[in-house]
């Protein structure tokens, strides 16, 4: 075969190899640009404002502890066809079952109230009412799904993850100094020392990368997206482009904002965003922008993995195939829980910074719970096969993680009793 034949037959087995992926893709995107949600970029926002670059180090590392929880759903929904919440009442019975509800349920409201927070902190900077932000995402998330089809979700939902991307031009407008950040924030290093502030703000950062609704949603999308065994390596790959993205955005975050606000008091990323306002117009409503974006998405995922996994327990039709009068609890549910939240954040006086930073760390508290059921199941041959369970070497990552995770989560709830325990000056 000569040289042209091979390079015309090469470029159709790349673009088929590309088409395949495209159909598979969208799971792991989604799920891990989401969690750059409303409460991430605050937590971020907040970080880069406190302690300038140098916890970049640190999200670098989250970047591949979630890659390896996120891509263990993959093969959960693609071998069982089953979502995560019916997956764990099959293996493990009603009680543990109810258990692992409760906690997605609790972390899921509370984070989708942080997602309206956000969205309407965000569009208040441009004029627009709570009460009209509220009702437009819920009409335009009501639209969304109720198309009776999962693809049109699905691409709907990557156009606002592309969106995200946002952060990352306004990193570049505000010229950082880039010999600094390489200097300061790759080099593992504690500002301050393990003071009860340093552990929050780790505490948060895990929350808002690795989050329980993000296991069931993913595990669930996998399933409603009906993928086959044969599409796990291009799930895996559509996942690990979704860690190096939702890494990405959430460094430039933090560059944006150490940069511009390093030492200034930043509870949230509305507040961040009318800051920079100030002195930089466009890159303040960059972030504004970027802040409702990333709302929305939260809240799309959150809703869903809410009413899959009750879905699921409940054997309602719980599809995105179904057509509302097909699958009316599904679609009750889902409306019921974006109402609630919505309707919280327009109560007066409600507490809503304060519900975003705590949000973060409540779901990294509970988060260990719901990556021991996971790990547990990848390791049952009879639920997995000898093929796909996990390696010895997945076995020690996620474990490590969950120790890690624990440790920590001790470590925080130490420092919460006992402020001067970890003190400058007495830092470990």
């Amino acid at each position: 075969m000569n040289v042209p034949a091979r390079i015309f037959y090469g470029f159709r087995r790349m673009s088929k190899s590309l088409r395949l992926f495209l159909m598979v893709a969208g799971p792991g995107i989604i799920v891990m640009v989401a969690d750059n949600d409303a409460g991430g970029i605050t937590t971020y926002s907040a970080t880069g404002a406190q302690f300038g670059y140098n916890l970049i180090w640190f999200l670098v590392i989250l970047g591949p502890v979630a890659y390896f929880v996120q891509e263990m759903t993959v093969r959960l929904g693609a071998v069982t066809k089953r979502g995560h919440a019916e997956a764990i009442f099959d293996a493990f019975g009603s009680f543990w079952g109810w258990f692992s509800i409760g906690d997605l349920v609790l972390t899921d409201f509370l984070t989708l109230i942080t997602e309206f927070i956000g969205m309407t902190a965000a569009l208040g900077i441009f004029g627009v009412p709570p009460l009209l932000t509220v009702v437009l995402v819920i009409a335009l998330m009501g639209a969304m799904v109720v198309s009776g089809s999962y693809w049109t979700w699905e691409k709907l939902t990557l156009l606002f993850c592309a969106a995200n991307l946002i952060y990352i031009p306004a990193a570049f407008l505000v010229k950082p100094d880039v010999p600094t950040i390489l200097s300061t924030g790759i080099i593992p290093n504690f500002p301050g020392g393990f003071t009860y502030n340093m552990f929050f703000f780790i505490m948060a950062n895990i929350g808002t990368t690795i989050a329980p609704w993000m296991i069931f949603f993913q595990q669930s999308s996998v399933v409603d997206k009906g993928l086959q065994e044969k599409d796990i390596k291009s799930g895996r790959v559509d996942t690990l482009i979704g860690a190096f993205a939702t890494v990405l955005v959430a460094i430039f975050i933090i560059i944006v904002t150490a940069t511009e606000l390093h030492g200034q008091p930043i509870e949230d990323a509305a507040t961040a965003s009318i800051a920079i306002m100030k002195h930089d117009l466009l890159v303040g409503r960059l972030m504004a922008i970027g802040l409702f974006d990333a709302g929305l998405l939260g809240a799309i995922c959150i809703s869903l993995a809410s009413s899959w996994a009750f879905g699921e327990v409940f054997g309602w039709a719980h599809s995105l195939n179904r057509k509302v009068k097909e699958a009316p609890g599904f679609y009750v549910l889902y409306f019921t829980l974006l109402v609630g939240a919505g309707a919280i954040v327009l109560i007066p006086g409600a507490p809503l910074v304060l519900i975003t930073l705590f949000v973060q760390v409540i779901a990294v508290t509970l988060l260990p719970a719901a990556l021991v059921f996971l790990l547990l199941l990848l390791n049952d041959e009879s639920v997995m096969g000898a093929k796909y369970k996990n390696t010895r070497l997945q076995n020690i990552i996620v474990t490590i993680i969950v120790v890690v995770i624990i440790v920590l989560s001790t470590l925080y709830a130490l420092s919460a009793l006992f402020p001067n325990l970890f003190a400058q000056g007495g830092a470990l």
